[in-house]
């Protein structure tokens, strides 16, 4: 089984940063992309950022345009989103995916990590 395991959470005043780290073990696997999503109290889970390792192509929510970069390491396991100008809105859980190679959908999910930002 491959597991995800998020870290780098944590409680940052408005205009802070944090940098979310994630790890992929297990047996042998790929991924052709990794990806950020947040959930926050009430809300549905929503797309923030992911990375195609093949072209290193990325894409970003609109609100965090600007604010957060995602980027990972060349071994293609390990994915960062660095997180700038945080903002009380950007308070959630957030969790990090992976999407294996013929897959449409990301099949694998870390278990999350919570971001407080306060104002």
């Amino acid at each position: 089984q491959v597991q995800l395991v998020e870290s780098g959470g944590g409680l940052v005043q408005a205009g802070g940063s944090l940098r979310l780290s994630c790890s992929a073990s297990g047996r042998p696997f790929s991924f052709n992309r990794m990806g950020w999503f947040r959930q926050a109290p009430g809300k549905e889970r929503e797309f923030v950022a992911r990375v195609t390792w093949n072209g290193g192509n990325t894409e970003y929510a609109d609100s965090v345009k600007g604010r957060f970069t995602i980027s990972g390491d060349n071994a293609g396991n390990t994915v960062y989103l660095q997180m700038n100008s945080l903002k009380p809105e950007d308070t959630a859980v957030y969790y990090c995916a992976g999407r294996s190679p013929g897959w449409i959908t990301y099949n694998y999910w870390g278990q999350g990590t919570q971001v407080t930002v306060s104002s």
